[in-house]
């Protein structure tokens, strides 16, 4: 008889952060299941490099999305790791901040965290094991200039990820958050040279990060951490000493 591959599922896996996610577990011998919403064509030419990787195109800031998702995965085979990655920052000072984007930022980052996970750890607890990662940001611990709402929706997660691991400790289900400093992605290549220089001047190690680094303390927690549960490990060049 021959196991059911295990799956790694990485939310907004097409760019960034999510790409080297599923590249790092992909050479950690898990099948990628690479989660995407707007970013076709990366999503299709990442999938060519990963051998026997997987596309699931959904919008996960609504149910109906993540009930995609969850039934995307049927057949495929054992869901062994989740990497709630996916994430969305509409900037703005709060006096001028809309309604609309509030909503739309608290949908993507915290809302379709706690219904992915609701929805996919019932299937790692018919397995009896399982593993759970979520992105948070340092932004969640020491607040950022005009990301009230995108610092309040991950300093969630940090919480989420802790109430979770211990519910789902009985389960064999490991929850844990890897929460980045700035790293060098598509949102951060569009800051100016004046708000990067203040930003290397808060970073001890004096760079951004890159995404590979992140991907790294995934694969640690997905692969290697096998007593490290409710944990939020910050990976930010010692901008945040917490």
């Amino acid at each position: 008889m021959t196991q059911d591959p295990k799956i790694a599922l990485v939310t907004g896996g097409a760019t960034g952060i999510g790409a080297a996610c599923c590249r790092v577990l992909a050479q950690a011998g898990f099948t990628v299941g690479i989660h995407y919403n707007s970013s076709s064509v990366a999503a299709q030419a990442l999938a060519g490099e990963l051998p026997g990787s997987f596309l699931i195109e959904a919008d996960i800031s609504t149910e109906a999305g993540v009930d995609a998702v969850a039934d995307a995965l049927k057949g495929k085979g054992q869901l062994a790791v989740l990497v709630n990655n996916a994430g969305l920052a509409i900037d703005a000072p709060i006096f001028s901040a809309k309604l609309e984007d509030f909503d739309k930022v608290v949908a993507t980052n915290m809302r379709s965290t706690w219904y992915l996970t609701k929805k996919l750890t019932r299937l790692m607890i018919r397995a009896k094991e399982g593993r759970v990662i979520n992105i948070s940001s340092v932004v969640g611990f020491t607040g950022n200039v005009t990301q009230s709402v995108y610092g309040m929706t991950k300093a969630a997660i940090d919480n989420f990820t802790k109430t979770a691991a211990l519910e789902l400790a009985g389960y064999n289900i490991l929850v844990n958050a890897v929460a980045p400093g700035f790293i060098e992605t598509r949102m951060t290549a569009e800051l100016s040279d004046e708000i990067k220089a203040g930003i290397f001047s808060r970073i001890p190690l004096g760079r951004m990060g890159q995404p590979e680094e992140i991907a790294k303390a995934v694969r640690y927690l997905a692969v290697d951490a096998s007593y490290c549960t409710g944990t939020v490990l910050h990976v930010n060049g010692g901008m945040y000493l917490g």
